[in-house]
């Protein structure tokens, strides 16, 4: 069999990793990513074929919005014949939302779409985004007799891949920003690029790729603390349009047994408002029913968002009811893995 040279496609849409530093006034302003060849002469020691996207207007990650989730999950559709593999440049802040909702959106993917952004600007002395970038292609570029290695999101920093929809940012100075704590790495970069294949998705590749493009963001996230008030609660439950709460429970899903509380949560259930019971823990899984405390919430009618993280779990709610799905079906399709995002 002949090898054939994978195409990439680099689309940036803005944060961090595509700044650079003016010299004369120090300002930071936006990199052009037609002459990344020339800043990274690294890329062409790279068995690929490098194509460059850029948003018009570069994202800052604090303002990502579903609506710039749905141009990514466009770009991606419309040049998915034509390109092996893609690697999304993102501000570090948002990207395990971002990269967790293109994970729900893009169903039946068979190709690598990985995430990964860096600390320091592209130009910085000591940057880490050279590496980041290097890597990311790399890994999108992996194939095995003509075929993607990687066939699902994933979020590359400081060494690894990870499951896109299993990280969360755990750290705002170091290098080592993000972590999938439920989940093990797909790959770790060293001396040599190792792809742990037993943790990879394998989908099914008779199957077309889907792109959903509807979202439904008129959900809530509430973090319990104890010394929540009722006033508090009743205000977001009662809130117009809502239509699901992400409740970040203690431990393995636990919470109060006050009557109120309860009551409350049933009263918002009857109205036809999913609740997910996710844990406030970094990691670890909501086991509903294990503890008193929270075999009231499992007989209310809670969803238990198991080991998901906060993130996927909010994505996965946007998508799920931008689906249209009878409330009869929310639940069980909720308490399902659609794209690995729990166990």
């Amino acid at each position: 069999m002949t090898k054939t040279i994978p195409n990439i496609l680099l689309i940036y849409t803005g944060g961090t990793i595509g700044m650079i530093k003016d010299p004369e006034t120090g300002a930071l302003r936006a990199f052009d990513f037609e002459n990344l060849l020339v800043r990274i002469p690294e890329l062409k020691l790279l068995d690929c074929s490098i194509k460059t996207y850029s948003f018009k207007k570069p994202i800052d990650s604090s303002n990502m919005e579903p609506e710039y989730w749905v141009q990514i999950a466009e770009v991606i559709e419309s040049h998915y014949d034509s390109f092996d593999g893609f690697v999304v440049l993102h501000g570090s802040d948002t990207m395990s939302y971002t990269a967790s909702a293109l994970s729900f959106m893009l169903e039946h993917l068979a190709k690598p779409v990985i995430f990964t952004g860096s600390q320091l600007p592209i130009g910085d002395l000591r940057t880490d985004a050279k590496e980041n970038l290097i890597t990311s292609i790399q890994i999108a570029s992996l194939q095995h007799y003509n075929k993607p290695v990687i066939k699902e999101v994933g979020l590359y920093f400081e060494y690894k891949l990870y499951r896109a929809n299993r990280t969360t940012k755990i750290n705002a100075e170091h290098f080592e920003a993000f972590d999938s704590l439920n989940y093990p790495d797909l790959a770790e970069s060293g001396v040599h690029l190792k792809v742990n294949h037993e943790y990879l998705l394998k989908p099914n590749p008779r199957k077309n790729l889907i792109v959903h493009k509807q979202l439904d963001a008129n959900i809530a996230l509430i973090k319990l603390f104890p010394g929540i008030s009722k006033q508090v609660l009743e205000s977001i439950f009662n809130s117009e349009g809502l239509k699901g709460v992400i409740l970040e429970t203690y431990g393995a899903g636990n919470c109060s047994t006050k009557d109120w509380f309860l009551d409350l949560l049933k009263a918002t259930i009857n109205k036809g408002i999913h609740i997910v019971n996710v844990t406030q823990c970094s990691g670890g899984s909501v086991l509903m029913g294990q503890y008193e405390t929270s075999e009231k919430l499992k007989r209310i009618g809670l969803i238990s968002g198991k080991d998901i993280t906060t993130e996927a779990a909010l994505c996965k709610m946007m998508y799920l009811l931008g689906q249209n799905i009878s409330p009869n079906l929310f639940k069980t399709i909720y308490e399902t893995a659609l794209r690995g995002e729990m166990s």
